[in-house]
């Protein structure tokens, strides 16, 4: 990829300054009309050697385009509170929204690389890496983001010559330090690992452009031209007619599989007997969430249900248990507008806890598969990839010490009529009942077929369901905050496990 590059372009300055001002006003024109347009946003991705230009050519989009509508983002060594959270989330927060245009200096692909060429991860974890940086992106992509990716690139002795340049220069000195100069070092190394990671990330959604970087004006006007050939491309296409979705089953016939019909909703238990264990397991929680290695991991549970299933009443019983300055309720329901700007997942990333805290979803990501595929709020060829993404979602969740608790709260269709009626009858529960959820109720069969699909897809080793028999509150309760109990307790297990090993190890050593 960079052997095939011709590093030492030149374009003279007749040239440019003929050519400059009329690509300056045709990006500024494709800027009015992405942000006219609001469909999509631009994410581009700026990477390269050091001394390339990367600065420069930002600082001059940013004169030659309205600053106001483009969000530029450096990504240095993470804060302490992005440490605390899944590597993504600090991605994730500063996606730009659809009509802007993001800038990320040091995105995703930049640890991966400096890791490998230091030696700090070997040649699987590099691989593993990069699946997780093509899905990511793939996903992105799907969401209707133009990724924009462009690697500034020299030649080694280009490099020392204009590193050398800029620290002469007493106004660009400052750009020059120590780890520039032990990259410098480490050019071969960077090289052979760079080359083969553009290449596997080098994908027809998102392929690399190298830009070469010697000569400022060469550098210049083939970024400018090729980010403005991608906008244009992308607004000037034509709407795709709408197509109606086909819905088949998503499991086997032979098998007939319904997870929801071989539950056994009515389960027995006494007030009294609840009262018991409330106490028992609201102390092994409270306890739990007070030991010294729950620092080091955090939790996110979801609830999901039937409506009037009592998702609220479980939450209510599980919260009661812990601190109020160590959890976060978040009700999840139709998106804003600053939530639809953005990717699907985005408005879930960003109140994801850092460690030592709890997080607790009234509804979540689920909804895609759930009330957005049975009421048609999106495509099909979206809610079938969520299955995927939200696997990965979590995935990245667990692999940072996250605990996932998912819950389903299942009852029948008779006990929820009962419950409905009552709430109907019952003054200080009115607001919890209207005519949405006695018009989702028409769709019983449709939302349990979902329900399945759902389960069968994404309960999994390290996020799986738990079908909790919700006929009986008490029971639904108790089988909670057993299960909450238990998850807690394996992570901790785990965090003292692995504190132990790293002892040995030092005394090993």
């Amino acid at each position: 990829m960079f052997d095939s590059a011709n590093l030492d372009h030149r374009i003279d300055k007749a040239k440019y300054l003929k050519e400059a001002p009329k690509l300056r006003e045709a990006l500024l024109n494709a800027q009015y009309d992405l942000k006219e347009n609001g469909k999509f946003p631009v994410l581009i991705l700026i990477a390269g050697v050091e001394g390339a230009g990367k600065g420069e050519t930002v600082n001059l989009l940013n004169e030659w385009m309205d600053p106001r509508h483009i969000a530029a983002n450096a990504f240095p060594a993470p804060s302490d509170e992005e440490i605390e959270r899944p590597p993504l989330w600090r991605y994730w927060r500063a996606l730009p929204p659809r009509g802007k245009i993001g800038v990320f200096f040091g995105a995703w692909h930049t640890l991966p690389v400096v890791q490998r060429v230091q030696g700090v991860i070997g040649e699987s974890e590099f691989s593993q890496q990069i699946g997780e940086i093509l899905r990511f992106e793939k996903m992105l992509c799907d969401e209707g983001v133009l990724l924009l990716k462009y690697w500034f690139h020299l030649s080694k002795p280009q490099q020392k010559k204009r590193l050398k340049a800029l620290e002469k220069d007493s106004r660009t000195r400052w750009r020059v330090t120590d780890i520039e100069w032990e990259y410098f070092k480490l050019y071969n190394r960077f090289v052979k690992v760079s080359e083969p990671f553009l290449r596997k990330t080098s994908t027809g959604e998102a392929p690399w452009i190298v830009v070469p970087g010697a000569d400022p004006r060469y550098r210049t006007l083939t970024f400018g031209r090729h980010l403005l050939a991608a906008m244009r491309e992308r607004l000037d296409q034509k709407p795709v007619k709408n197509v109606p979705d086909k819905t088949p089953p998503l499991l086997a016939e032979a098998d007939n599989l319904n997870v929801l019909r071989a539950l056994p909703l009515d389960q027995t238990m006494t007030k009294d007997q609840y009262e018991k264990q409330l106490e028992k397991w609201q102390g092994r929680l409270n306890s739990l969430s007070r030991d010294p290695g729950f620092k080091s991991i955090s939790v996110v549970s979801v609830f999901e249900g039937n409506d009037a299933a009592g998702k609220g009443g479980a939450i209510r019983r599980v919260t009661s248990a812990i601190d109020a300055r160590r959890y976060n309720n978040v009700s999840v329901a139709a998106p804003t507008e600053e939530e639809r700007a953005q990717p699907y997942l985005w408005r879930f990333w960003r109140h994801i806890p850092r460690r030592g805290r709890f997080t607790f979803f009234d509804r979540s990501w689920y909804g895609r598969v759930l009330v957005e595929r049975v009421e048609r709020f999106c495509s099909e060829a979206d809610w079938m990839r969520a299955y995927t993404e939200i696997n990965d979602f979590e995935q990245a969740l667990t692999k940072h010490g996250v605990v996932v608790l998912k819950f389903w709260l299942a009852i029948g269709k008779d006990e929820q009529f009962k419950r409905f009626k009552a709430r109907e009858q019952i003054a200080f529960k009115r607001f919890k009942i209207t005519e949405e959820d006695w018009r989702n109720r028409k769709s019983w069969d449709a939302y349990e077929r979902a329900v399945c699909d759902m389960v069968d897809r994404t309960s999994t080793s390290i996020a799986p369901w738990t079908m909790v028999e919700a006929n009986n509150k008490y029971h639904a309760r108790i089988k909670v905050l057993k299960t909450m109990c238990r998850g807690v307790a394996e992570a901790l297990e785990r965090v003292a496990k692995a504190g132990r090993a790293k002892k040995g190890k030092k005394r090993g050593g």
